[in-house]
């Protein structure tokens, strides 16, 4: 960011706003890789359902929690959010082609980006939203 960049004033309002979706993303997420690690029946019914094999519910459980906790971590938070998308594309296109409702992934993925927006001033600064 160059010095010469106006910085939109912050507010504590927002900067909270944003840490409880970031929490509630992270919450969400954090609660369905550890149902995938400890293979729930749920979990498993679902995963045989959507075409996946058992022996694949622990990786993408791995995987998910691993990207969460990147994301939970203000330093890593930015790498986070990028590979939750990621994860969540993937969620979006297996349920598109099992003609299943896909929405929750892509407004998963959103509150994701709108937490980090609203609490990191190095996202608001690469995209400036202006008036």
């Amino acid at each position: 960011m160059n010095s010469d960049t106006p910085v939109a004033p912050v507010s504590n309002k927002m900067i909270w706003t944003g840490r409880g979706l970031s929490a509630l993303a992270t919450l969400a997420l954090l609660m369905s890789g550890v149902m995938k690690l400890t293979q729930s029946a749920e979990v498993v019914d679902g995963f045989a359902k959507l075409e996946y094999g058992k022996h694949l519910i622990v990786p993408i459980g791995a995987v998910e929690l691993v990207c969460v906790l990147l994301y939970a971590i203000p330093r890593t938070s930015m790498l986070g959010a990028i590979l939750l998308t990621g994860y969540l594309g993937g969620a979006t296109a297996t349920h598109v082609r099992q003609g299943e409702p896909f929405l929750a992934p892509i407004i998963l993925g959103v509150i994701v980006w709108l937490g980090l927006f609203l609490r990191d001033a190095r996202l608001r600064s690469l995209i400036p939203l202006r008036s």
